[in-house]
């Protein structure tokens, strides 16, 4: 049985809609399809300004290269470890990334959700799964040390973003399998599979047998040329750790999965001491955050927050106020049930304390969003904005963007279109045999 679902397995269509399902309804918001055919995030019910509207665990998160072996926050919740701190390390052995925890929890949960089939030495499932062949472990190590080496040298969080959502889409089925093991050896009825996880989990359906990879497939992604090296290297620690695991990521899947991290990436926390990038401006990594990704701690990867759209002019902001990857959506005005929530992707405020004009705020969030989202903003700021430029001004934003105007070169993967066609016909359906 293998761990990770197939592309024929992909697929294949529900009974019942995915979107009945997700988001769960106490979320108080739901994803519906706009006049263009992109999906939105809409809340169910009014909403006052200044009021939380949900919140949200992610599914993966890296701290930035630069603080992951710093010891300053925790590589799990990000949570800032000072002088008053407990925190705690894995073994020397166990630690190549020199990652350090505020807790023993999260140094479980981490170890659970990635990390052991990534950088350990452990059995990679449990021992009511696990085969009688040995491991290769000298491969094994050998394979994490060369992908150790890589990360490193790039310093790129969507590769790490990447093996660790692999990983832990190994974590829950391999927990899922295990727990239909227990149940069918204890004579046990219960068809539950759900897995053993605490509070800080991500937000899954609320019911429906979904994965992780439903979730994700369904994301708008972008196109991107990844590194020759690095699906050798993890393919190399998959195939080392569980042979036949390697053959799930693909060439397109790999690629597909880096640029899904790309544009949906939420960039947490905040600080003014981020080395200046020595990459060139569009080869530099972006992350949702207002306050721009040279000031955040790290990335992290949602399964809800990610259908929020941008605006100039957003109508939610995204909020860290535990100082830990926990996302809290809060409304920045009074929202009506079936409003959009909207968020800020880049910083949107004009800094009048540099002298920065209306116009030059204008054409620095634009060029931020071509480069990182690869879309030139049609919102209502920009929009009325752009009336008040000059000719010059035009010639000059238009030389600096190179997406075309309201143009968006994000993707959707083909099976989430056909999902969309036959819910779109199941709906239709519904409704002439209600008429």
């Amino acid at each position: 049985m293998p761990l990770l679902p197939s592309r024929g397995r992909l697929a294949e269509f529900r009974a019942t809609g995915y979107y009945d399902h997700f988001p769960p309804k106490s979320m108080n918001v739901e994803i519906k399809s706009n006049d263009n055919g992109r999906k939105v995030l809409l809340v169910t019910k009014d909403i006052a300004a200044g009021e939380t509207i949900y919140k949200e665990y992610p599914v993966v998160a890296v701290l930035d290269a630069d603080l992951e072996a710093s010891g300053k926050y925790c590589s799990h919740c990000f949570r800032l470890i000072d002088d008053s701190s407990t925190s705690t390390q894995l073994p020397a052995d166990q630690n190549p990334l020199g990652s350090t925890f505020c807790s023993d929890h999260c140094l479980t949960a981490n170890k659970a959700q990635s990390t052991s089939l990534l950088f350990t030495q452990e059995p990679p499932l449990p021992p009511e799964l696990a085969a009688s062949n040995a491991l290769d472990t000298a491969g094994r190590k050998e394979a994490q040390d060369k992908f150790v080496q890589y990360l490193k040298k790039e310093k790129r969080a969507g590769s790490l973003l990447v093996a660790r959502f692999i990983a832990r889409q190994v974590a829950l089925e391999t927990a899922k399998l295990a727990g239909k093991v227990v149940s069918s050896t204890t004579g046990s009825t219960s068809s539950s599979t759900k897995t053993d996880e605490k509070r800080e989990d991500f937000t899954d359906a609320e019911e429906g047998d979904y994965l992780l990879a439903d979730h994700i497939e369904r994301l708008r992604y972008l196109s991107v040329k990844p590194n020759e090296e690095e699906l050798p290297l993890i393919s190399a620690v998959l195939e080392k750790t569980l042979p036949g695991l390697e053959q799930f990521v693909t060439e397109e899947r790999h690629s597909m999965l880096l640029g899904k991290m790309a544009y949906n990436a939420i960039g947490v926390g905040y600080r003014d001491d981020k080395p200046e990038p020595t990459a060139r401006p569009e080869d530099i990594e972006k992350a949702r955050t207002p306050v721009g990704s040279q000031h955040q701690i790290g990335s992290a990867f949602y399964t809800l927050s990610s259908y929020a759209n941008h605006s100039c002019t957003p109508s939610a902001k995204l909020s860290f106020p535990a100082n830990t990857t926990e996302l809290h959506i809060i409304a920045t005005q009074n929202l009506k049930k079936g409003d959009e929530i909207t968020v800020a992707y880049v910083d949107v405020s004009q800094h009048t304390e540099s002298f920065e004009t209306a116009a030059e705020a204008r054409r620095r969030r634009r060029i931020e969003l071509a480069r990182g989202w690869r879309f030139a903003c049609a919102c209502p700021k920009c929009e009325e904005e752009g009336k008040e430029l000059s000719k010059e001004e035009k010639k000059v934003e238009e030389g600096e963007i190179e997406v075309e105007d309201g143009k968006d070169e994000s993707k959707v993967e083909e099976s989430a279109r056909k999902f969309e066609e036959k819910e779109k016909e199941m709906r239709e359906e519904k409704g002439a045999e209600v008429e």
